[in-house]
Parts: structure tokens; sequence; C-alpha cells
């Protein structure tokens, strides 16, 4: 009977990703979800009212208050993991930041969970403290994380721990990220074996795994991609080359990936080719930041980077839309989307201008390819058009593996959230299929038939 009274608690509950995902393991909400920020408990009590919310911070909360009593099957913490990230660069970092995983201490010290999950990034493990002008001491990396395992096992807990990639459970994104585990009921500690994998090796092909998700599968088609060409504002230089260099290397092949458009831009488009461009990153002039669509996305942060490139393709029939490289050039227009701006765009890629203006000569024919020539299948096809958006928050969601009845638009009173507290959201969320498998694997007793069968187990070494 003392399962039937076992509550789970999900502390740094954020936007609800981590929640999401035990919810689809153990078929209802989590008990107590605790998070400070009012943005995200907002997120949180739309999708999962049965929950008790708790908008404070983490030691602002007393454990045995809100447990009531009531024993505690499952922990999940997922402390602020930017002052331990890469992704932090050389700025100084807080100590009190790093320092909130400490409060899973306090929950195995004081109410004793039978099961606790920490995830951060992966450079968690290098934890140890800080010098006096704000930077991690590199002569001592790691002591804080080991002090942290030992402090737990004083606790009674067995612990161990391991990176995972949320592309290998279904999500359509490569998100790895660092899981603790830690339990003191005796069990062993189960790590769930991938259910997905690159499409490549010997286990998808043997059809023992299914392929990795793709980014091209997150991707709503039926909004539309505006013209770069037709913008009030005219993109930047630096966006205008990396738009020309990832038309290069995903488009300009023999295997684009054409998209399964709902609608045409112009009467001739017959085809879109699209790859994915990281939008606000910085880039050298010899490296392309983006990605083709047939793989999942990378990891998706609190500010949306990623923008949707669509080159749109005509059939190559000579001078009918276009014209024979071996005849002289149409005339170049100065306005409107049309054929010539976009050879002069292209062509800009392989000189020190980001393109010819149209009242100039078009620069020196060299190769088909400069001039956007694409062929698919045995088929040619000519660049008609340029389109670029940002990914919509939904979209976003989407890959990070969240369901597609997730409410991320409005709050339970019906107040609109602005994309980019959507985006924060899901930048900083776990992706759901994390939570779900970790949890399957770890306490099915909680999943009934939501249960997680054991040829999906692998039991690794306790540490």
């Amino acid at each position: 009977m003392k399962l039937l009274n076992e509550i789970v608690v999900d502390n740094f509950a954020g936007g609800g990703g981590a929640s999401t995902g035990i919810e689809l393991a153990i078929g209802r909400s989590v008990d107590i979800a605790i998070n400070h920020d009012p943005a995200a408990i907002a997120m949180h009590k739309v999708n999962h009212p049965e929950s008790e919310h708790y908008c404070e911070s983490v030691w602002d909360v007393d454990p045995r208050e809100v447990t009531k009593g009531r024993p505690v099957a499952l922990c999940w913490f997922s402390p602020d993991c930017k002052h331990f990230s890469k992704a932090k660069g050389g700025k100084p970092v807080q100590k009190e930041i790093r320092g909130l995983a400490w409060v899973a201490l306090r929950w195995a010290a004081v109410i004793k969970p039978r099961v606790i999950i920490l995830e951060n990034v992966e450079e968690f493990v290098t934890w140890g403290p800080i010098t006096k002008d704000g930077y991690p001491d590199p002569k001592q990396k790691g002591r804080t994380f080991k002090t942290f395992v030992n402090a737990l096992k004083r606790q009674g807990y067995a612990v161990d721990w391991k990176e995972l990639r949320a592309c290998d459970y279904g999500a359509p994104t490569i998100r790895k990220r660092f899981f603790m585990i830690a339990r003191s009921d005796g069990k062993p500690i189960t790590w769930p074996k991938p259910t997905h994998g690159d499409p490549k090796t010997l286990p998808v092909t043997a059809k023992r795994l299914k392929p990795w998700r793709t980014a091209g599968e997150i991707i709503d088609w039926s909004l539309k991609c505006p013209s770069i060409f037709e913008r009030e504002k005219p993109l930047s230089d630096n966006t205008l080359k990396r738009i020309a260099k990832g038309i290069v290397k995903f488009v300009l092949n023999n295997e684009p990936y054409i998209a399964p458009v709902t609608h045409k831009t112009n009467d001739h488009t017959d085809e879109v080719a699209a790859f994915l461009a990281q939008y606000y990153t910085e880039t050298s002039s010899h490296e392309v930041r983006g990605q083709s669509l047939d793989m999942p996305i990378y990891t998706i942060p609190t500010a949306n980077r990623y923008a949707l490139v669509t080159s749109h393709l005509v059939k190559f029939k000579g001078q009918e839309y276009g014209i024979s490289l071996e005849k002289p050039f149409h005339t170049v227009t100065a306005g409107g989307n049309n054929f010539g701006e976009i050879r002069a765009f292209l062509t800009s890629y392989y000189g020190a201008s980001i393109g010819s203006d149209c009242n100039e000569p078009l620069h020196t024919v060299t190769t088909k390819d400069r001039f956007g020539l694409v062929t698919v299948k045995g088929e040619s096809y000519q660049i008609n058009d340029i389109g670029m958006r940002m990914l919509e928050p939904h979209e976003l969601f989407a890959a990070q593996g969240f369901p597609p009845e997730y409410i991320i638009d409005r709050d339970g009173d019906g107040n609109k959230m602005p994309k980019t507290a959507q985006v924060a959201r899901c930048g900083n969320s776990v992706p759901p299929p994390f939570a779900n498998y970790l949890v399957r694997a770890n306490l099915p007793e909680l999943c009934g038939d939501h249960g997680y069968k054991e040829e999906h187990q692998m039991e690794l070494k306790l540490v």
C-alpha cells in the first residue's frame, strides 16, 4: 500500500518538460512542482493543473511542509545549468547558481526520496570552487562534484551518472545532457536503452532501433517563407554570406533536402530545397553554421537562433525560366524578385563582396554551381527564389519532444505569452522523452500499464 501514498516532486519545474515526461510514464501529473519564475509556473500550471505549484525559490520551500508526511518516490532536479555550460563562454560565474544542486542533498537528508534524478549539462562533472574573480578554479576542477556525490552516499544513496542524447530516445534534437540517478531503496540503478539511432548504423538497418527523428519533421510547412529579396529591411552582409554558404553546402549538391511544401510561392515553383541556418552565431569565412533537415536539430537555446532557409527551384528549361549558360545573360532588372538577382547573390559567395549591384555587369561566369544549378535525382533545376524565416515556438517545442497538444502560447487565465518567453521556456526545458524513459526504467511500479519492458533496460554497475 506504500506505493499508493507515494508522491512525485519536480524541483526547478520550469515550463514542464520533465513533468511532461514523468506524466507520460506514470499516467498522471507530478504532485508538486516548484519554480521561482512566474512565467514558467504559468506554463506549467496550464498544462499540469492537477499539480500543486510553488512559485518560489527551491531554498524557500520546506520539504517537510510541502510533502505533508507523504513518502516521496521520485524527486527530480534540473538546477540552472548556464553557470556550468561551455555556452557561458569566458564570463564570470555565480557561486549561488552553481550551488543550486545542493538542494537535492537537503531533500535526501530530510525526506529521503526513494529515487533522485538530477539533470544538467555534461560540464556538471567539472563542478568545483571558483576563484576570487569569479572563474572556475582549473586546479580544483571536479572537486565539488566529488563532494556532492560522497554526501549523497553518506545519506545512504547508491549513485551513478551518465550522458544521454535526446535523439536516442525519440526527440528530434541531438541535445546531450548529464543525468545522475541516486536511490536509497536498495534496487539497482537502471539506464534505459536507446530506442532510436543513426540511420546509417547496423542496429537501425537491422531494425533493432528506429532511425533518429529529423529536423524536417518538426517544420511547419504550411507557413510561408518570405523572400529575402522582398524584405523592408535588407538582411545584413553577414547573414547573406551565411545563407550563401548554406546554399552551397546543403542545396547545390546531388541530394538536397526536398521539403513537402503545401503551397507554391510562384507559378513556376516545383520543388523547395531547405536547410537550417544558425542565425545569431558568429562564423568564420570557412565555416557553415547550419544543418540539413535530414538529421535531428542541434541543441535549442533560450533565444531562437534557428532560421529556415528555402531555395525555390524550377526545372531547368533553357530560356523559359532562365537562360542557357552558353548564351548571353538576360537583362538584370533593378527591382523585384528575379533570377538575375539570385544568380548575382550566389556569385557573391566566391568573391570579396556580398553581391553584384544590379546596375553593374554580372560577375564572370565560371561554373554551373556558382549560379545555382541544382541536380535532384538526375533532374536539373534552377534556384528561382530564396526564402528565410525564424523557426516558430511550436516548432522548437516539437523539436524538444513535447507532444503537439502542449499549450505554450497562453496561461490558465487566457493571457498570451510572448514568443520570447515561449522560446526561453523551450530552451530551458528537459526534453520529455528523457524523463519518460528514465522513470519507466527505474520506477516501473509507478507506471502500471505504462510500465517499461525489461528488454528495454540496461543495468550498469553502481558507483
